[in-house]
C-alpha cells in the first residue's frame, strides 16, 4: 500500500494564521481518524512572521514529493483597508521565490496544488493558474483578473477545483476546500466526521450554501437516530435493509422508522438514498465513470445510477 499522502504548506511572509491553521487542522483531524495524511510546513526561515504577530515555526528544506502529494499556499495580508483589499495595486507574491518555483515544479510534474485567499497570486505568479478557472478573496478578485488576464476568475464562490489545481476564497473557505478534498480522497462519511469535529458545515461543492445530507439532518437530540445515521453514513453503499439496521440497533423496525422520521423528516431509506446521490455527484465531478460510481455507491450498474439521478433532479 502507498504511504501517507503529504500535505505541504508553503508559508509566505505575513501569512494569515487561519489560512494555515484551518485547513491544517482539517487534514490533521482526518489523519487522526485514519486518513493517510502527513503534514509538512516549509518557510523561507525557521520562523515565518504571521500578520497576527505569532511566529510559525517550520522547516526550510523543500521535501521530496511525489504526484500523490498536495502543496497548499496560504494567503497573506495585502492591503491597508479594513477589508484587506489592494486598492487597485498589483498584488505581489510574498512567497519566497525558491518556494514559489518549487510549487510550480510540483505542479508541472503532475502534482496537486491549492491556495487559500491571496495564495492564488503566488500560484498565478509561477504560471500554475494560466488558462484555468480560479478564485480568491472577494476583495482581491478584480486584481487577480486585472494582473493575470490568462486566469478565468470565478467570483462569489467558496472554492474552485480545476483539475489538480484548487483555489479558495479566503480565511474559513480554506476549511471548506480541505473538507472537499478529504471527501474526495476518503469519502463523505469521514469528511463529515471532521466537519462535525470542527463544528463547521460540510458543503457539497464550492457554490452550494447548503449543508451536506449528513449534517442537514443532525440537528436533533435522539441518540437512537444518531446511532442509525452513524451506520448509514459509513455504509450507505452497502445493501443494508431496514430490518438489518433495526437489528443492529436492537429495536424494532417500527420504532426505528418512527424515531427517524420524527427527528429528521425522512425515512432511513430516503436518507440512505440521499447519501448515495450526494456521493455519486461528488465522484462524477471528480472524473469517475458512471459504472464505477454505481458500484461505489451500491447501485449495481450505470443505468440504475442514471435513473436515480434523473429522479432526484425531477423531484
Amino acid at each position: 500500500m502507498p504511504g501517507p499522502r503529504r500535505v505541504v504548506f508553503a508559508l509566505p511572509t505575513d501569512v494569515h494564521l487561519l489560512d494555515v491553521a484551518g485547513p491544517a487542522q482539517a487534514f490533521s483531524m482526518a489523519a487522526e481518524l485514519g486518513a493517510g495524511y502527513d503534514l509538512v510546513f516549509v518557510g523561507d526561515a525557521e520562523t515565518t512572521r504571521s500578520r497576527q504577530g505569532l511566529g510559525v515555526t517550520a522547516g526550510t528544506e523543500w521535501p521530496l514529493l511525489t504526484e500523490r502529494d498536495l502543496v497548499v499556499v496560504p494567503g497573506w495580508f495585502v492591503g491597508q483597508r479594513g477589508d484587506g483589499s489592494d486598492e487597485g495595486r498589483p498584488v505581489r507574491s510574498k512567497l519566497a521565490r525558491h518556494l514559489g518555483e518549487a510549487v510550480g515544479e510540483h505542479h508541472r510534474g503532475g502534482g496537486e496544488v491549492a491556495s487559500v485567499c491571496a495564495g492564488a497570486f503566488a500560484l498565478a505568479a509561477v504560471g500554475v493558474l494560466d488558462g484555468r478557472r480560479a478564485t480568491t478573496h472577494h476583495a482581491l478578485q478584480a486584481s487577480l483578473a486585472r494582473w493575470h488576464p490568462t486566469v478565468t476568475v470565478v467570483p462569489d464562490v467558496l472554492y474552485v477545483s480545476d483539475g489538480l489545481v484548487h483555489t479558495s476564497a479566503g480565511i474559513s473557505s480554506g476549511i471548506d476546500l480541505a473538507l472537499h478534498l478529504i471527501a474526495r480522497d476518503h469519502g463523505p462519511a469521514l469528511a463529515a466526521r471532521v466537519a462535525r469535529g470542527l463544528v463547521v458545515p460540510m458543503r457539497r461543492n464550492g457554490t452550494a450554501p447548503q449543508q451536506s445530507v449528513m449534517l442537514q439532518h443532525r440537528d436533533h437530540m435522539s441518540d437512537l437516530v444518531h446511532r442509525a445515521q452513524d451506520v448509514l453514513d459509513a455504509e450507505f453503499g452497502a445493501q443494508l435493509s431496514l430490518a438489518d439496521l433495526a437489528r443492529r440497533l436492537a429495536v424494532s423496525e417500527r420504532t426505528l422508522t418512527r424515531a427517524f422520521v420524527a427527528s429528521t423528516g425522512v425515512t432511513p431509506h430516503r436518507y440512505q438514498t440521499a447519501l448515495r446521490i450526494e456521493q455519486a455527484r461528488v465522484l462524477l465531478a471528480s472524473g469517475w465513470s458512471q459504472a464505477a460510481v454505481a458500484t461505489e455507491v451500491g447501485l449495481g450498474d450505470a443505468r440504475s445510477l442514471r435513473r436515480l439521478l434523473a429522479d432526484s433532479t425531477a423531484s
